[in-house]
């Protein structure tokens, strides 16, 4: 039985702040643009996890929307201020 590597092993798993988690495509390249695409990689992140635990039990329905709310929000911020300028 061979055991798969862990998440740090290798590199993988870890990230720089400065690079994406998966690769942007596009022919209108910006910083701009990069930095909008992680924040909606990190929101989906979230939003799975959130939706995990309360599934789990470990967080109530309430709490849940409450945070995803709050997530969407700042990625609505964060789209205002990154993208339309």
């Amino acid at each position: 039985m061979t055991e798969s590597p862990g998440p740090l092993s290798g590199g993988e798993g870890t990230h720089s702040p400065l690079e994406g988690f998966s690769h942007y495509r596009g022919d209108n390249w910006t910083p701009e643009r990069v930095a909008f695409h992680q924040n909606l990689e990190q929101f989906a992140d979230r939003v799975g996890l959130i939706v995990g635990l309360q599934g789990n039990g470990k967080i109530s329905q309430e709490a849940a929307y409450d945070e995803i709310k709050q997530l969407w929000n700042s990625l609505r911020g964060s789209r205002s201020s990154l993208l339309e300028r």
